[in-house]
C-alpha cells in the first residue's frame, strides 16, 4: 500500500495557504478580489485538492468567506483585527519567553545568539526571505526551550494569523527587533523570567501600530467601521 500523498498533501496546503496570505497582505489580492481554485492550481501546476484545502483552512481563519455559487473571497482586514493578533501573542509569547528564561540550557543560549547573529546579517544584507526564516527560529527556539508544547502550539496557531513577510520590509522595525532581540537575550542569559516576560510581550505588541500604518498605505488594512 503507498501513502506518499498522505505525507505531501498537508504540507502542499500549507504551502498554498502560506501564499494567499502573503498575497492578502502584500495587497495582490485586495478585499473582495474571488480567488479562483481551478485558475489558482493551474498556476500552481498542482492539483485543486491541496488548493481547496488550503482555502477552507483560510476560511476557518476568517481571512476569506465561501460564498454560495460564486467561490471564496477575501475578507477586509481591520486594524483591530491586526492589534488584536499582536497583543494575543505579546501575552502568550510572553508566557513562554519567561518560561524559556527558567528552562534553557546553555546549549540553547548558544544557538539562540547563533540564529541571531545570522539574523542580523540577513537584515544588513535586505535579504527579506532569510530574515522572515530566521526569525521565525529565533521565535521557535524560545518556545521550544519553554519546554510547554501546548502552549507553544498555541502560539503557532496565533502566529498564522500575523503577516511575518511584511515586517522587513516596515520602515524601521529591522533595527527595532534587533535591539528587541537583544534585550530578549539578555533576559534569557540571566535566567530572568520577569525580564523575559516583559522584554517578548513589548516586542510583540510594538510591531501593530506600524504593521496597521504600513498595510493601511499599501490598501490592505481598512479603516475599522468601513468595511460591509
Amino acid at each position: 500500500m503507498s501513502v506518499p500523498d498522505f505525507a505531501v498533501r498537508p504540507q502542499l496546503s500549507d504551502d498554498v495557504a502560506r501564499l494567499i496570505r502573503t498575497r492578502v497582505f502584500d495587497g495582490t489580492y485586495a478585499a473582495g478580489t474571488f480567488i479562483r481554485l481551478d485558475q489558482l492550481a493551474a498556476e500552481l501546476g498542482i492539483s485543486v485538492t491541496p488548493v481547496r484545502e488550503a482555502l477552507f483552512a483560510l476560511r476557518a481563519e476568517g481571512l476569506i468567506d465561501q460564498q454560495p455559487r460564486r467561490g471564496f473571497v477575501v475578507l477586509p482586514v481591520t486594524g483591530r483585527d491586526v492589534t488584536d493578533v499582536a497583543n494575543v501573542q505579546a501575552h502568550v509569547g510572553g508566557e513562554l519567553a519567561a518560561r524559556a528564561a527558567t528552562n534553557i540550557t546553555e546549549a540553547q543560549l548558544r544557538e539562540l545568539k547563533e540564529i541571531q547573529a545570522r539574523l542580523e546579517e540577513a537584515y544588513a544584507g535586505d535579504d527579506g526571505e532569510r530574515t522572515v526564516r530566521l526569525n521565525h527560529e529565533f521565535h521557535r527556539a524560545i518556545n521550544v526551550a519553554a519546554d510547554s508544547p501546548k502552549l507553544a502550539q498555541l502560539m503557532s496557531q496565533i502566529t498564522r494569523y500575523a503577516p511575518e513577510s511584511v515586517f522587513p520590509t516596515i520602515a524601521g522595525w529591522p533595527e527595532q527587533s534587533i535591539k528587541d532581540h537583544r534585550r530578549i537575550l539578555s533576559a534569557l542569559n540571566r535566567h530572568d523570567a520577569g525580564m523575559a516576560r516583559a522584554a517578548m510581550s513589548e516586542h510583540l505588541a510594538a510591531g501593530a501600530v506600524p504593521l496597521i500604518d504600513h498595510l493601511t498605505a499599501r490598501g490592505v488594512v481598512v479603516v475599522d467601521g468601513d468595511h460591509p
